[in-house]
């Protein structure tokens, strides 16, 4: 079922119109929502941006306050092919012998101090185990290069993540969710469906990073446009390969004036202090390779979303927001049971960090009934 809520907010940005024209010149531009096939000229040397893996540590970095009813503590674990991951356990002070825990991760090119953060802790008061993870090659996770991603790679994350809550003496293993956040919505999905041991997924604000890699925005990639992608960044595989390391793009999210309303709010996030900055995020202080598409390019991450169920999905999206389309498909892709949930007056960011809309508390009942 489809509900709207309305959280009685008013969002005064207008809705993002379809553009192609807007979509083809912003494609460039926007590395930080993973976008780019980048032209080769705009790279920049990996040295010459913030790529370095950091240690982890206990004290509290996180763009949110510190919740009293919370305990917290830092976490590593492998995924399948040997990464170390770093992750973020909240745990209820009030809690079972054996509670439901939730593994969190995205948005695309976030870190876990900021969105999936900030949503574990609040699932950690309503009594969930939380624990929000950096993806690979991000944030203070591991691997070599820094600031790539993959549709396997990240999907297997969040499978790691699910062994590293089962293995716990807090944890119901047998009660385990995930929530994925705007591009790691797609990966949650695609994990829920590989993995049987999810009983149940949320996609908040979610991005299918493989489709809009492939296709652009709203599908407007021609043909021949794609072709032009691929050629550019196989070029720039040569180059790489020259060098011994792969380039960067442009840092992300750095505003020059005609950026889509949408962009500006990305940028309104990633890059104020106030809000969402965060010095490790790429899409606020760094950016991902420019090759980083490549393999997104064909390889398409829900394709299997029907075999989810009987599990099920929850998918909650703003009204407002530019990428409501990812949601609408994939719902009507997924089979029963499940629910799309449009927030009324939202965009795709008011969903990373306004309590007073992103619906906790659907999200709570959703995981109450069905781990």
């Amino acid at each position: 079922m489809t509900q709207h809520a309305n959280p009685h907010h008013q969002n005064q940005d207008q809705q993002y119109q379809d553009s192609p024209d807007i979509e083809r010149r912003n494609l460039l531009k926007i590395t930080g929502a993973g976008i780019a096939v980048m032209s080769i000229g705009s790279s920049l040397p990996s040295s010459a941006l913030a790529q370095t893996q950091s240690q982890p540590n206990n004290e509290w970095d996180k763009t949110f306050a510190k919740s009293d009813k919370v305990d917290h503590r830092k976490v590593t674990f492998n995924n399948r092919y040997g990464i170390t991951l770093v992750a973020d356990l909240y745990l209820p002070k009030d809690r079972a012998d054996k509670s439901p825990a939730i593994a969190l991760s995205g948005p695309y090119g976030a870190v876990k101090e900021q969105v999936s953060g900030l949503y574990a802790q609040t699932m950690a008061e309503q009594g969930f185990v939380a624990l929000a993870f950096d993806p690979s090659y991000t944030g203070e996770s591991g691997g070599e290069p820094r600031h790539v991603s993959s549709p396997d790679i990240n999907t297997e994350d969040f499978s790691a993540a699910v062994d590293c809550l089962g293995l716990l003496p807090e944890v119901d293993r047998d009660r385990i969710g995930i929530i994925g956040i705007c591009g790691w919505g797609g990966m949650a999905l695609n994990a829920a469906a590989v993995d049987t041991r999810i009983k149940a997924v949320v996609a908040s604000t979610m991005y299918d990073m493989s489709r809009v890699m492939a296709k652009g925005y709203n599908d407007s990639t021609t043909k021949e446009q794609r072709q032009q992608g691929l050629e550019q960044l196989n070029q720039q595989r040569w180059l790489d390969a020259e060098q011994g390391k792969p380039a960067s793009g442009p840092v992300s999210l750095e505003l020059q004036g005609g950026e889509p309303q949408f962009v500006v709010e990305y940028a309104d996030y990633y890059k104020s202090k106030a809000r969402g900055f965060h010095p490790r995020a790429i899409n606020s202080n760094s950016a991902w390779t420019v090759t980083n598409p490549l393999s997104f390019m064909n390889m398409p991450l829900l394709s299997y979303i029907s075999d989810i169920a009987p599990r099920p999905i929850l998918l909650v999206h703003g009204e407002k927001a530019h990428s409501r389309y990812f949601s609408e498909t994939a719902y009507a892709e997924a089979s029963e049971p499940k629910e799309l949930m449009i927030i009324e007056g939202a965009n795709h960011t008011d969903l990373y960090d306004q309590v007073d809309i992103i619906p906790f508390d659907k999200m709570t009942g959703f995981f109450r009934q069905h781990l």
